[in-house]
């Protein structure tokens, strides 16, 4: 497969990569909340390619960084299954609803964007003191929130862990360490499940995997070698302004892409892709 890739994009998907390698190494999350905006608006593919190109990627750099939080111990089985099994299902769920073709591109950006931020206002609205999850309650509102996390992955095109490592800090009681850890594992089950369910392999895009993968791997490093030693407090305030920064760049795009002739932008990268699509 020839890259050919003009070297402003390469070195703008390599530099995103490394980020969101970086970032789902320190917070179990990040991974499309940045490669999602970073494929729509930079790239400019459709949200056809986006969506799946993103699942992709972030199902490769999620398990790629699972690996030392297992070893870490860095994984809570029960939350993972109360919350996972649904968020299987929702995933399944939501990208069938694309594949129908029964959610525009304009909604699934702006879907992203309000959950976006959401999950920043719901993880900073108060201080979070860890408690074991134990009462049912609890316990229905985590399975609850796992299908909702599904929905999203399958119908934006994330892999939910910018919802999913609230809910674990929330609802679970998980230090942000833990459920980093376990939103890694359950990012890289829920993406696979939903692109499955999309049932589009984004082929004209795949030159696209290079420079991210490698940036990502790199990113991802870097990321290992400091997590464990960031405090908890500003894991989670860093994690919410990311959040907000990519609700609002999506949501740009969402009214931009809703508008006539919204679609019509194109830029080095995408005429690569349309030269190179047959």
């Amino acid at each position: 497969m020839e890259l050919g890739l003009p070297l402003a994009s390469l070195l703008l998907l390599a530099g995103g990569g490394a980020v969101i390698g970086f970032l789902l190494a320190v917070l179990g999350a990040g991974g499309s909340i940045l490669l999602l905006p970073l494929l729509v608006s930079g790239a400019t593919l459709p949200s056809r390619d986006a969506v799946p190109l993103s699942l992709l990627v972030v199902t490769l750099l999620a398990l790629g960084n699972l690996g030392p939080c297992l070893r870490r111990g860095q994984v809570a089985p029960r939350p993972a299954l109360i919350l996972g099994l649904p968020a299987l299902a929702g995933s399944w769920i939501g990208g069938s609803w694309v594949k129908a073709g029964l959610v525009s591109e304009p909604v699934q950006l702006g879907v992203f964007a309000a959950a976006a931020l959401l999950a920043a206002w719901l993880l900073n609205r108060r201080q979070v003191r860890p408690t074991p999850l134990r009462d049912n309650g609890r316990a229905s509102l985590l399975a609850g929130q796992g299908l909702l996390v599904g929905l999203l992955t399958g119908i934006a095109g994330v892999g939910g862990g910018f919802a999913i490592v609230p809910a674990l800090v929330l609802l679970a009681g998980l230090p942000m360490p833990l459920a980093s850890g376990t939103s890694l594992l359950l990012i890289a089950t829920n993406s696979m499940v939903a692109l499955a369910a999309l049932g589009h392999w984004p082929s004209a895009s795949l030159p696209l995997l290079v420079p991210l993968l490698i940036g990502g791997a790199l990113g991802g490093v870097a990321g290992q070698h400091l997590a464990t030693h960031l405090p908890d407090q500003r894991l989670r305030q860093g994690f919410a302004a990311l959040l907000i920064g990519s609700a609002l760049l999506t949501g740009a795009e969402a009214v931009k892409r809703h508008q006539p002739n919204g679609n019509g932008r194109a830029d080095g990268t995408i005429d690569y892709i349309r030269t190179h699509r047959n």
